[in-house]
């Protein structure tokens, strides 16, 4: 039965505290307390079934920190995948219509050169140097287009001295070929080695392009380089006329 002695309340015969001191120092065990008026009033410590508490907390934050550290990596291997898969010819679809309109016209000067010789079957230096002009000035073009794309705040191509001077190069090529009037086979070489310079820079040297830019590049530089080739196999195996002896 409950009585006090000392200031302290006595549950048949063993103080209060002494029963909360066990049960802190045995946090694996429950108490299940009888009532103070039934038959049986001593409390009992009965067995918990339950995990203990600090081997939860343990799981807890390993899971965490390896689900951060799986979703960590799969972001740092999607990124740097990213940073190193190339392009194709599949991003032509996200091109805007004005930029792959206009690109695919350029193509027409290139084309119809060669085309209209073979027609006739005949190679007309006119016409050749016409295609090799319209050439030059393309890859001068390309050139002033990497200035104006190092130029801008925040681009990510610097205007140090490699990305200007780089820009510089298929300009001077250009004109080089220009000299080129009485030889159509240098000029025409030129303008093939100044068209893949350009596409070698933009697609190595300067950062930033989309990919949709880069497989339109692609695509013009090789149908472009395809028609000068022909030009020249057109000059090699066909009689050479001249557009002004055949007006007369």
């Amino acid at each position: 039965m409950s009585r006090f002695a000392s200031g302290r309340r006595i549950i048949s015969g063993v103080p209060v505290w002494r029963c909360l001191q066990q049960i802190t120092r045995a946090p694996n065990y429950t108490t299940k307390a009888q009532p103070l008026f039934g038959p049986q009033t001593s409390s009992v410590l009965m067995p918990c079934r339950l995990p203990p508490t600090n081997r939860l907390l343990s799981i807890r934050p390993v899971s965490w920190s390896a689900s951060r550290l799986c979703h960590g990596n799969s972001r740092g291997t999607t990124e740097s995948n990213n940073s190193k898969e190339g392009f194709s010819l599949r991003a032509l679809t996200q091109a805007p219509k004005p930029a792959l309109y206009l690109g695919v016209s350029g193509l027409i000067p290139f084309v119809s050169a060669p085309l209209l010789m073979a027609a006739t079957q005949s190679f007309y230096p006119e016409l050749a140097y016409a295609q090799v002009v319209y050439g030059a000035s393309i890859v001068s073009f390309l050139g002033g287009a990497r200035w104006g794309f190092a130029i801008p705040a925040g681009s990510p191509a610097q205007p140090d001295w490699m990305n200007l001077g780089n820009s510089v190069v298929p300009s001077l090529l250009a004109w080089l070929a220009l000299l080129c009037r009485d030889n159509i086979t240098e000029g025409a070489l030129v303008v093939i080695m100044g068209l893949g310079l350009s596409l070698h820079y933009d697609l190595t040297l300067l950062p930033g392009y989309p990919s949709w830019f880069k497989a339109m590049r692609t695509l013009l530089t090789l149908v472009a380089t395809f028609s000068l080739v022909a030009t020249l196999t057109i000059k090699k195996y066909c009689t050479e006329k001249k557009i002004k002896e055949i007006q007369t």
